[in-house]
């Protein structure tokens, strides 16, 4: 047996209709999960539950673009609940399944291994592989957030306005409470969103913990969608004159990006320390470890 024939028989076991882990992955290819997972990831690159996932929504986004309910779409996927389904979508296409998009339901991958309809792979040879680490920087950024502002949910109110002694160095000054790093956490994007987009300034900065969570989800697949555009026409380099600046100003999008990464790693970091000041455990926020967290469930 060759090893092209091997690679196809982890792949077909990825993609039968019942195998939803990593355990009936394994035992439809006569592996263990860990010989599975070790040869499929050094076969094509990418951890066999993370490559199910991926061409699972493709498949989706492919079903809805046909007429598909998101209903349909989302059991048909594995996914236990619709909600959750709507939220795994939004993180990877920059929008929610109810939204219509004539756009490509292709994702990036490290392979070129895609859904192809009606159920097959495609692989496509000419895959700019490039992106992956700064999709996965993004993605872990806006996860992150989330995590980091739903643990916040854990305190009074006087502890999350209270000034602490771990205090943040932003953008425009000294962030010295919870709420003011978990507030420029969003408000950062809303505000570089609109200068890019050439929309009107956001209206305040949310104040509480359930505004934030409220913005934050409404701005996160925005921003990644945001950004992939960026990437898809190849436009790093190009300039915007940002008019809600006094005087306007002039940013490289590509520099743009890098700001807000740099700086809501600082704020993340600088909250966890806040918060176990405040006595709320978290954990070491570490990309390394989300991302084997992502690898490790379906939903």
């Amino acid at each position: 047996m060759t090893g092209r024939d091997r690679l196809r028989e982890l792949l077909d076991a990825v993609l039968d209709e019942e195998h939803r882990s990593l355990d009936d992955m394994a035992e439809g290819a006569y592996s263990s999960p860990f010989h599975f997972a070790r040869q499929l990831s050094a076969g094509a690159g990418e951890p066999p539950v993370a490559m199910r996932r991926r061409v699972m929504l493709e498949r989706a986004a492919w079903q809805l673009g046909q007429g598909s309910s998101v209903t349909d779409a989302a059991f048909e996927a594995g996914y236990e609940s619709v909600d959750g389904f709507a939220r795994a979508f939004s993180r990877a296409y920059g929008h929610p399944p109810s939204e219509r998009s004539d756009g490509d339901h292709w994702l990036p991958a490290p392979n070129g291994i895609h859904f192809h309809p009606p159920m097959s792979l495609w692989v496509h040879t000419g895959e700019n592989t490039m992106s992956q680490p700064l999709d996965l920087m993004v993605h872990h950024d806006l996860d992150d957030t989330r995590y980091v502002i739903d643990l916040a949910k854990q305190l009074s109110d006087d502890d999350y306005r209270r000034e602490l002694r771990a205090r943040l160095r932003g953008w425009e000054g000294e962030e010295a409470s919870v709420a003011a790093a978990l507030t420029s956490l969003v408000f950062t994007k809303e505000v570089w969103l609109a200068a890019i987009l050439g929309e009107d300034f956001p209206e305040g900065r949310p104040d509480d913990v359930a505004s934030l969570v409220r913005r934050h989800d409404d701005v996160a697949p925005r921003w990644l969608e945001m950004v992939r555009d960026v990437e898809r026409r190849g436009a790093w380099d190009d300039r915007i004159v940002d008019a809600l600046c006094d005087p306007p100003e002039s940013f490289v999008l590509g520099s743009i990006v890098a700001h807000v990464l740099t700086y809501d790693a600082h704020r993340r970091l600088g909250v966890r320390a806040m918060l176990t000041e405040l006595g709320v455990d978290a954990d070491e926020g570490d990309p390394i470890n989300w991302l084997r967290r992502q690898t490790e469930t379906t939903a």
